[in-house]
């Protein structure tokens, strides 16, 4: 590059005077000339440096171009040896992974304990599950060992758990804790947690697996807990068919007697007690099938004491049926109880009961039955009229239903109104076609038993009726006063119990029994009374006979004016009339009578004869001149004969 010379100052000063002489103007526009050439000259020379510069980088950059291609292969080479040594540290992983832990799984949930074991399943599981999902065909070998020592391990939590259960699973002494009314046991705090952490792990699994969505610890829980409430109920049970054994044979149940309310106690506080537990581990969709598959032995258990105490009572119906109905309403109670409180096991419940809820349904029915064969299979009835012991069972059995009424009215509603004079013979099994009546929601039970004690007294009185017809000697009186005494009786029975209050209304049906008794019994009475008639003529001369008090009539007048004819039928009268009235009072003091009965056919006597016989004693008293050949009784005898008869 060629170099620029510069003038300087003093040179500048001397040209200047040199100019003088060419002229100022020139001299300025050469120096001006001369500056812009070398100006152009300059910026030619700087151009031809940038292009020998661009030329240069040019060069440069196809000489590094490769090296730097070369340096990405490398970093990308070296983020692959990074990621193939990753997967060669996870492949090696599950067998030191194997190796950690399998010394603490063998160890044992004893010696480990369950934290620790637990924790050590976990990394285990966790472990196969990313391994399963690597699918590498280098792992399954890892895979079958780590899943052996998973279900080595499962199976110690499982087993684990129930030494847990069976720990606090040593069947109990219930009346223990139902005579001092203290709750059942349940789990304590501390092993519902530890249980607790089991099956929440266990649960995990399963779900993971996909094999079930339910615990499999469901079915541990129930193998353990299942026994212990049966053993735990057994003497329970027991006690149930002991208090049902009869020590006499004709023994009417007594309510509470039997033990099965302390059995339906006792069995609802151990299933509430065991709920608790339930919850306390499972999930809630969970609770009704632990729950159900734990009880389902003690509900077992159950069914068979209610077939035999069915059997029981079957065999002993007539005494014992109320047992049925009092079982109906304990095991009911128990059912609703544990419905509302864990929304489980009615069904059981119902299909435990079902056997003997038939028999207590049949029993109305036969029971109607046997009052008619009680009455038939009767060798006669006593002759002196008196109630026979018939009525009082009869009435002895309606007594005692009242104190199971409650029961009863749900038969009576099922059965339907009426619903007990279908013949058992028709239906034996008692899968009777339902009717409307049976699904009369509005039925009023207690009304139905009303009408079924109506029926039974009616069947009762109408087969004692037809029994001692033919059999009693002494005719249509001698039925009357057999009739009344058990009417009677009957309404005794009712008025002095507790079913007067629902049978008060209906007292004019009973009622009715003893005016038909008391009908044929004033039947006999009307032949006495038809000697007290006597004809009087108005049309035969001589005064109007008398009327009015007795004060006013003059039997010796009207004796006197007797023919001898009128006379001897008047004696002929008051013979007959002693006769047949002295047979019938005989007859009426020889009969058993109810006082309630000696005292309604005595006035009904009274006031048929006394009437009678005084107006014909006011008379004819006379006819045998006071003598009491004829005119046997004066008035206050005859009212005295008949005090007697009351």
């Amino acid at each position: 590059m060629e170099s620029v010379t510069l003038w300087e100052p003093s040179e500048l000063s001397q040209t200047a005077e040199d100019a003088v002489d060419l002229g100022l103007a020139d001299w300025l526009s050469q120096v001006l000339n001369s500056r812009l050439e070398k100006t152009r000259i300059l910026n030619t020379k700087l151009a031809a440096s940038l292009t020998r510069l661009e030329n240069s980088g040019n060069s440069v950059q196809e000489a590094i171009g490769p090296i730097y291609g070369n340096t990405q292969k490398l970093q990308v080479l070296g983020t692959n040896i990074d990621a193939i040594l990753a997967a060669i540290e996870r492949i090696r992983q599950p067998s030191d992974i194997k190796s950690n832990e399998e010394d603490i799984i063998r160890k044992g949930l004893d010696k480990a304990g369950l934290a620790s074991f637990l924790s050590s399943v976990k990394r285990v599981n966790k472990a196969l599950s990313d391994l399963k999902q690597s699918n590498l065909r280098s792992n399954q070998q890892a895979v079958a060992d780590l899943s052996k020592l998973l279900k080595y391990g499962n199976e110690q939590l499982e087993q684990h758990f129930a030494r847990l259960l069976q720990e606090d699973s040593k069947p109990i002494e219930p009346l223990h804790f139902l005579t001092k009314q203290k709750p059942f046991p349940t789990l304590s705090q501390d092993k519902s947690t530890r249980l607790g952490l089991i099956n929440q792990y266990l649960a995990s699994v399963a779900g993971q697996s996909g094999s079930s969505r339910d615990s499999p610890l469901l079915q541990v829980y129930a193998s353990v807990r299942g026994p212990y409430l049966v053993a735990t109920l057994q003497n329970l049970a027991a006690a149930s068919l002991n208090t049902a054994k009869k020590k006499s044979a004709d023994a009417i149940y007594r309510q509470g007697t039997n033990g099965m309310a302390t059995y339906a106690m006792g069995m609802e506080g151990a299933f509430l007690a065991e709920h608790e537990n339930i919850c306390s581990l499972f999930t809630r969709d969970e609770w009704g099938k632990v729950f159900n598959l734990s009880c389902q032995g003690a509900i077992s258990e159950l069914a068979r004491t209610v077939r035999e105490l069915n059997s029981h009572i079957k065999a002993n119906l007539t005494t014992d049926c109320y047992l049925a109905y009092e079982i109906i309403e304990i095991m009911s109670k128990l059912s609703s109880n544990m419905e509302s409180r864990t929304g489980e096991l009615k069904p059981s419940f119902a299909a435990a009961l079902k056997p003997i809820r038939e028999t207590g349904k049949s029993s109305l029915g036969e029971l109607l039955e046997y009052t008619r064969r009680q009455v038939s299979a009767l060798p006669g009835v006593p002759q002196d009229s008196a109630a026979v012991s018939v009525t009082q069972e009869t009435m002895t059995r309606l007594q005692t239903m009242v104190d199971f009424l409650r029961p009863i009215s749900s038969i009576m509603i099922s059965l339907g109104d009426g619903g007990w004079r279908i013949n058992a013979a028709t239906n034996p099994s008692g899968d009777q076609i339902p009717t409307l009546n049976s699904f009369d929601v509005g039925a009023d039970g207690k009304q139905i038993f009303v009408h079924y004690c109506i029926d039974t007294i009616d069947a009762l009185l109408m087969s004692l009726e037809a029994k001692a017809r033919p059999l009693l000697k002494g005719g249509k009186p001698a039925l009357g006063v057999f009739l009344a005494n058990n009417a009677t009786i009957v309404d005794r029975m009712i008025r002095t119990s507790e079913l007067i209050p629902i049978l008060q209304p209906h007292m004019a049906d009973i009622d009715k029994w003893r005016k038909t008794g008391a009908s044929y019994y004033a039947a006999a009475w009307r032949e006495p009374s038809t000697h007290l008639l006597d004809v009087q003529y108005t049309n035969r001369g001589g005064a109007r006979p008398p009327s009015g008090s007795a004060a006013a009539v003059d039997s010796a007048a009207i004796v006197k004016g007797l023919s001898n004819k009128d006379r001897d039928s008047i004696k002929e009268k008051f013979r007959l009339f002693n006769a047949s009235f002295d047979e019938l009072v005989s007859k009426h003091k020889s009969m058993s009578m109810e006082r309630e009965v000696r005292e309604m056919l005595g006035r009904q006597v009274q006031q048929m004869i006394e009437p009678l016989y005084g107006r014909f004693w006011d008379r004819y008293h006379e006819v045998d001149k006071g003598r009491g050949k004829y005119a046997k009784y004066d008035k206050s005898a005859m009212s005295a004969l008949f005090m007697g008869l009351l």
